[in-house]
Parts: structure tokens; C-alpha cells; sequence
């Protein structure tokens, strides 16, 4: 992992989604590390290296929400944004009191993704 670009690590269990946000983080000028679930994110070795995390909250074995929470319990607070096709007020305050600032509502067709990712002063 080059320290040259801040990392972003994707995290979707959809494997079309996560090829097509690393070609357009990478575009951005962002390192890309793409994973197809939570436990792959937990076990991975660069995760301390992440500059912010873009999770997916419907998967399965572990819904993004859960993630955030394992996450938190080993006192790793990367800053996340969630993404999900269906955002509801219950997902954003859930999301909220776990530290998570950023619910964008997929298909990502708007820059809402990368305005999230450049309010953490990522770009």
C-alpha cells in the first residue's frame, strides 16, 4: 500500500459495485481497497492504514451497522460512510450515534460519495 494516496477501503458484498467505486475513487485520485464483507475488512492487514471506510449496510453475515459497532469495539474510528439503496431516518439516527456522519442512498449517481469523502479532507 502506497502512503502517496489517502486509502479508502470499499466494503460490498456486490462485486460490480465494488470494481465500479474502485474505478472512480481511483480516478479521483484515491488508493482503493476493495472487500466483499465485513469479516475480509476485519482480518485485513492495511485496515489500520485506512483514511476512511465506504460500507455497504445490506450484506450478509454482517449488515454494515454491525461492522461500524466491531469496528468501534476494537477502538478503530475510521471515519465511515454508509451506503445503502434505501436510506430511512431510523438507518441515519442509527448510523449517527455510532459516529457515522455520511448515509448516501445507492445507485451513487450524484457526487455524494465524493463530497462525503472530501469533508473528511481525504482530496
Amino acid at each position: 500500500m502506497s502512503n502517496s494516496r489517502p486509502l479508502v477501503f470499499v466494503v460490498d458484498d456486490d462485486k460490480a459495485v465494488r470494481d465500479s467505486l474502485k474505478f472512480a475513487l481511483e480516478l479521483e485520485g484515491f488508493e482503493v481497497q476493495p472487500c466483499a464483507g465485513g469479516c475480509e475488512l476485519l482480518a485485513h492487514k492495511h485496515l489500520a492504514q485506512a483514511a476512511c471506510l465506504v460500507i455497504d449496510y445490506h450484506m450478509p453475515h454482517m449488515d454494515g451497522c454491525e461492522l461500524v459497532a466491531a469496528l468501534r469495539r476494537r477502538s478503530c474510528h475510521i471515519p465511515v460512510i454508509l451506503i445503502t439503496s434505501e436510506v430511512t431516518c431510523w438507518l441515519r439516527r442509527l448510523a449517527h450515534t455510532m459516529g457515522v456522519r455520511h448515509v448516501i442512498e445507492k445507485p451513487l449517481l450524484d457526487n455524494g460519495l465524493l463530497e462525503a469523502l472530501q469533508a473528511y479532507r481525504l482530496s
